[in-house]
């Protein structure tokens, strides 16, 4: 299938229908990349489970967060997924992270920091590669890439999109919103442009352009809330000339 005609059918107002009116109860990729039949990974707020098509986090996709911001104040928005992950005893990686993680507020949420790494590749080329491979790995619970401001083909996404789909692992790309202006491949395309609430641009599957709000009554009561991240610690990391570095 070409370029031109796949973007037409990953367009949010195309109609595609539910892929489990079509498929057995096996789970298998489609010729995109995508899972099909997979049960989502619990988000850790049930109004957000109930208009996600697998009830959680897609597996075997990219998820797109859209924000104005850097994109680390979102990552709350994934935290109880990453302390769930954490039991598995794999890395998470952080690629081309804008802030280092405040390891405290990790550890309050019962996250392993000895599992989080952090990839700082030095260009555009080593990023999509870092990212690429980390979906290739077998030792990734969860990879979270920031892009950064730049533009990206189609194609450049769809690689990432296929390496997604050989993996159970999280996968989520931070991009500024104004991408969302453009077609990409990944399976949820979500914006965050309000204080606990999550719009949903594109679900392949499911439900679009829908606001979810995330009730105050859903926080761990005692432990560090939504989007809480303080932007930097100089005590968390340490540097490595390999561009690598592992959270302590």
């Amino acid at each position: 299938m070409n370029e031109a005609l796949e973007q037409i059918i990953q367009r949010n107002d195309t109609w595609r229908g539910r892929q489990n009116h079509f498929i057995g109860s096996s789970a298998n990729s489609d010729s995109h990349g995508y899972q099909q039949g997979e049960q989502g990974l619990p988000t850790g707020y049930q109004a957000l489970n109930a208009e996600l098509d697998q009830g959680g986090w897609p597996r075997g996709s990219t998820i797109e967060c859209l924000s104005d911001s850097c994109g680390m104040g979102a990552m709350g928005l994934f935290l109880p997924a990453m302390e769930a992950l954490s039991k598995q005893g794999k890395w998470q990686a952080f690629i081309a992270p804008p802030y280092t993680p405040y390891a405290p507020l990790l550890e309050a949420r019962g996250i392993d920091t000895n599992q989080i790494l952090l990839i700082h590749p030095r260009n555009r080329q080593d990023l999509l590669w870092s990212i690429e491979q980390a979906l290739r790995s077998t030792t990734c619970s969860a990879v979270f890439s920031w892009m950064g401001a730049g533009e990206y083909r189609y194609s450049e996404l769809r690689k990432l999109q296929l390496a997604a789909s050989g993996s159970d692992a999280l996968a989520v790309l931070f991009r500024p919103n104004h991408a969302a202006k453009n077609h990409a491949p990944a399976s949820l395309r979500l914006q965050m442009r309000e204080y606990r609430k999550v719009h949903i641009l594109k679900q392949r599957g499911g439900n679009q352009f829908i606001d979810v709000n995330l009730p105050a009554s859903e926080d761990i009561p005692g432990q560090p809330q939504l989007w809480e991240l303080p932007a930097f610690s100089n005590s968390t990391a340490h540097s490595s000339s390999t561009g690598v570095q592992a959270l302590q």
